[in-house]
């Protein structure tokens, strides 16, 4: 029995041995490598020519907005011709006021002047007479000084009565309110039947139909704003436009401490209109920047982050700061080297210190030719 349990014992010691000897290699093995948990592209941070600009707020307004009123006094309004929304020629007639008793006063003014021509022509011919009559010596001095003297009033009566035929021919012609431009009328107060004033407003007329963004800066940016830059504006109708600035105003306001741009806008703006409100950017020129694929940048908390592909295969997470955007792709102002291997999408998926299997870009190929016509 003795023999058998030391066999048995020394059968325990060496399977005992083995698995330790087992486990040993198995230790000596290399760890097996961690599974990519993505497939990528990666893609090299690019310099590009991006446009600088400004964003501002504003309201769309006329760019002149001229007012027609009635110069006659006392007029009754006969007939009103435009409406808001018309647009009119310069000379248009915008409407009609009564001409009754302008018309006879013009006649009672026509009769002065027939009356007071004919006085002259009489007087005249005695002046005539008495020039004659003065070298031969018929007529005394006196006599002959109160003949001149006569036709001189008569021709002054005369001046009088044309003067007075031609102003009851401009308060006639004051019955028919004009435009005084072309343009787009914009409001109307006259009404058909009502008695105006002088001066009384009738209409307001946007001239030359044209409407200007007045955009809202701060006092720091006028300085980089040029006269004839261009503007990119979005109204509130949804309507975009392009303009060009026209004028920075000279002065700052001092309660806002922000300052006007004026923008000219083309002639006709869709469904924009005065007093809307716009948002635009102004552009400023052009400066180099680093850019990556907008879908290589991802937001996370409020903040902007990008991952970078290492030599292992393992990304960094990198915070980054990012600005001005163009075509797809996004400027990145701080937080990353210009020789960085980008993850160029779905970055989304990835945390900081995955591993990642990275694949060439698809190739785009381009279209085939359409075949020649024979």
């Amino acid at each position: 029995m003795k023999k058998s349990g030391v066999w048995v014992y020394a059968k325990g010691v060496v399977l005992l041995g083995l698995a330790c000897a087992a486990q040993a290699a198995d230790n000596s093995k290399p760890p097996a490598p961690a599974k990519p948990s993505l497939t990528v592209t990666v893609a090299t941070p690019q310099t590009a020519s991006l446009t600088q600009k400004i964003s501002a707020n504003g309201n769309l307004a006329a760019w002149q907005e001229a007012i027609v009123g009635a110069e006659a006094n006392g007029l009754k309004i006969t007939e009103v011709r435009v409406n808001v929304g018309d647009r009119v020629q310069r000379g248009d007639v915008l409407a009609v006021l009564q001409a009754d008793s302008l018309r006879a006063e013009l006649a009672q003014a026509e009769g002065l002047l027939a009356e007071a021509t004919a006085s002259a022509q009489e007087a005249k011919a005695q002046a005539d007479r008495a020039r004659g009559l003065q070298q031969q010596g018929f007529i005394s001095s006196a006599q002959f000084s109160q003949t001149l003297a006569a036709e001189a009033t008569s021709m002054a009566r005369v001046l009088s009565a044309r003067a007075m035929v031609q102003l009851q021919n401009v308060r006639l012609s004051q019955t028919q309110v004009r435009a005084p431009d072309a343009g787009v009328i914009s409001a109307r107060q006259a009404t058909v039947g009502s008695v105006v004033g002088a001066g009384a407003e009738l209409f307001r007329l946007i001239r030359q139909g044209r409407i200007e963004w007045r955009a809202e800066v701060t006092a720091a940016e006028i300085g980089r704003i040029q006269v004839g830059a261009p503007v990119q504006i979005k109204a509130a109708s949804g309507q975009l436009l392009q303009g060009k600035v026209r004028m920075v105003a000279p002065s700052v306001d001092a309660q806002t401490r922000n300052a006007l741009v004026y923008v000219d806008l083309p002639t006709q703006t869709g469904s924009a209109r005065a007093g809307m409100y716009a948002q635009g950017e102004i552009a400023l020129g052009q400066s180099q920047a680093l850019t990556v694929p907008q879908a290589a940048v991802v937001v996370r908390d409020g903040f902007s982050y990008v991952y970078t592909v290492g030599a292992d295969q393992k990304v960094s997470q990198l915070k980054v700061q990012t600005g001005r955007q163009s075509a797809g792709r996004v400027e990145v102002t701080s937080g990353l080297k210009a020789d960085a291997r980008v993850v160029a999408s779905g970055g989304a998926f990835l945390n900081h210190g995955d591993t990642v299997r990275v694949v060439d870009a698809p190739a785009v190929h381009a279209a085939p030719a359409a075949p020649a016509n024979k």
